[in-house]
């Protein structure tokens, strides 16, 4: 029996699981980051989400199949470390969580300029640091807690959406004196075409494409303090992407018809931009509220994402022994401590390079990223490759078009790093990644081969 200072408490329901992972794929590479993207692509970046949502329903599924048969707190990480080796589940782990470091840099930092709507001349780095203290007292809560508070914060942005699409649809459709009906949405095409930026643009837009799904394996973080994972993990997985998907789409395809591409700028959320240009400036002011709620939603489920698998880690012997302590809650006090003390260097990013940090953080969460998803998909190919056929039938939320989906979604995922590689604005993030797996490398020889083995995780089972 475990040690009950070392064991998580399962508080997480299907409500809880389905709005952490929509909590945390639904922030800032939607409101924020999605300016980029159209500059880059233009109105072809529609076509870009759809792609890069399909591969990230063929990882999710991939993840789902592991984790409905063996819901443990490390997730992929231990899933790695039992089918690939433990070397390859402590860089999987170590990755994730550096990935969750670096896509909350993004998130405080964008929170930073949301407040700058109202607070012009306050300097960014003091929303900064008040938010990385607020958000790390948050998550040292109960797991009940975190999960009611993200059910509400994911709330408020999904209501937002759907009332942002269903506002702009009449606005395109009436006008209400502030839209010419009879131009309808040819924005989309009318200036310079669909690929206005040509196919080199839609390519380059990828990378930060693929920065906004980032987040979406928590699902799989979760199934360790979920009630039923057996129940819980499959409908996240299949209903998570599809929603993503479309409020990404239809939400890009409303603002690109109301307004040409090339007025989205970057200053600020696309959102907001548009309803200040249209002259409704209180909608202007409310969606503020929300994208903030979005940023802080985001972060909130990052931090806990990180926070378990370093648990994880922890109880495999791959991180800290003093990450495994939880509190009389429940809850890895430790982890949060760790990830809070991660996040004040976003306030020193935001201090130096203010103009500069959002595209750099988000190209190196682009590759941390890739790099987990990858290793999900091989963790599950390996898994499968060493069941027999009984096995194989017995699997409760098997994975689609297998192996053949599998295989298309991987060799996407390498090409995305391939044009991390060419496009010269996040090269950076290829070096940083290459950099930060020849240093996993490194820490494993020296403080993890030499230890004496751990065995892994027990297999978790859902509540009676």
């Amino acid at each position: 029996m475990k040690d009950a200072a070392t064991a998580l408490t399962r508080g997480l329901t299907a409500r809880h699981i389905r709005f952490i992972a929509l909590g945390s794929a639904i922030g800032t590479g939607l409101f924020y980051g999605s300016a980029e993207a159209i500059h880059r692509a233009g109105p072809s970046v529609l076509l870009a989400y759809l792609i890069g949502g399909a591969a990230v329903y063929i990882v999710l599924r991939a993840l789902g199949e592991m984790a409905v048969s063996n819901p443990v707190s490390g997730s992929f990480g231990e899933y790695a470390s039992k089918h690939l080796g433990p070397l390859a589940g402590f860089m999987t782990g170590w990755t994730y969580t550096f990935e969750m470091v670096v896509v909350c840099l993004a998130d405080v930092t964008a929170f930073g300029v949301y407040m700058g709507f109202w607070f012009p001349d306050v300097p960014r780095w003091i929303w900064v640091l008040s938010i990385v203290f607020f958000i790390g007292a948050v998550n040292l809560l109960s797991v009940k807690v975190f999960g009611e508070m993200e059910f509400w914060f994911t709330l408020v942005k999904v209501t937002a959406i759907i009332a942002m699409i269903v506002g702009g649809a009449a606005i395109l459709i009436f006008g209400f004196g502030i839209h010419d009906t009879d131009v309808g949405v040819s924005n989309l095409w009318t200036d310079g075409g669909f690929f206005a930026t040509g196919f080199g643009g839609f390519i380059a837009c990828f990378a930060i494409v693929m920065f906004a799904f980032g987040g979406t394996e928590i699902i799989g973080i979760t199934a360790g303090e979920a009630e039923d994972p057996a129940r819980t993990i499959p409908r996240a997985v299949n209903t998570v992407p599809v929603r993503i998907v479309l409020f990404y789409v239809l939400t890009l395809a409303v603002i690109m018809a109301l307004n040409p591409w090339q007025e989205i700028g970057s200053e600020g959320s696309p959102f907001v931009q548009i309803f200040a240009g249209l002259g409704i400036g209180p909608a202007a002011t409310v969606l503020n509220v929300v994208v903030i709620t979005a940023a802080l939603s985001a972060i909130n489920s990052d931090v806990f994402g990180a926070g378990r698998m370093m648990y994880g880690m922890a109880q495999r012997g791959q991180a800290p022994a003093v990450m495994k302590r939880v509190s009389r809650s429940g809850v890895p006090w430790m982890t949060v401590v760790v990830m809070t003390a991660a996040l004040l260097l976003a306030v020193v990013l935001n201090y130096l390079i203010p103009d500069r940090v959002f595209l750099v953080i988000a190209s190196i969460a682009t590759f941390a990223t890739i790099f987990v998803w990858l290793m999900i998909l091989l963790s599950q190919y390996a898994s499968r490759r060493q069941m027999s056929a009984d096995e194989v039938a017995e699997l409760r939320f098997p994975v689609p078009f297998w192996p053949y989906g599998q295989l298309v979604a991987f060799g996407f995922l390498v090409f995305v790093i391939v044009v991390l590689a060419v496009v010269a604005d996040t090269r950076v993030a290829l070096v940083v990644g290459l950099v930060w797996l020849v240093l996993l490398t490194i820490a494993y020889r020296v403080f993890v081969a030499r230890r004496p083995a751990v065995e892994p995780a027990p297999e978790s089972a859902p509540l009676p």
